[in-house]
């Protein structure tokens, strides 16, 4: 799974890299959001991890832009933990808010769901090729039953 991990800090973005590489991701990284808004563009990686407080873009603003073009799933990884940040960071589109430090099990666990959710694993062309539903099946028609 690719995924791009996003922080005005390059030690950051090299730890964090290294650190996702061990739980089996392909790790792209960014250290400005204009690089960060051209590689999901460009590379479309199946998530993308985005610090808040980059110096050319705000985060919340990164979030806006790549929701203009894409559903790519994204988790703000900052150190703000205040409530207005975070509910505004998730109003601006992320899907997930992570505050710094996290363990990397817990960040990769964070991605695997999100990834999941979001449907970037879906089967690869081949797959939906050779599945199919037979004629014979059918919806049923009567309704579930509540709880």
């Amino acid at each position: 799974m690719k995924v791009l991990s996003v922080d005005d800090d390059i030690a950051m973005t090299e730890l964090t890299a290294m650190l996702l590489q061990t739980h089996g991701f392909h790790v792209l990284t960014a250290n400005s959001a204009r690089d960060a808004i051209q590689i999901v563009r460009e590379k479309q990686p199946h998530a993308v991890i985005l610090d808040l407080m980059m110096p050319d873009m705000d985060g919340r603003q990164v979030c806006r832009t790549i929701r203009e073009f894409s559903n790519v799933p994204i988790i703000i990884l900052s150190a703000l933990n205040d409530p207005e940040t975070v509910a505004s960071a998730l109003d601006s589109g992320a899907d997930d808010y992570l505050v710094k430090p996290v363990p990397s099990d817990v960040l990769a666990a964070h991605l695997n769901r999100l990834i999941k959710r979001t449907g970037k694993l879906s089967m690869s062309p081949e797959k939906i090729a050779n599945s199919w539903i037979p004629a014979s099946a059918s919806m049923p028609t009567t309704p579930l039953e509540t709880m």
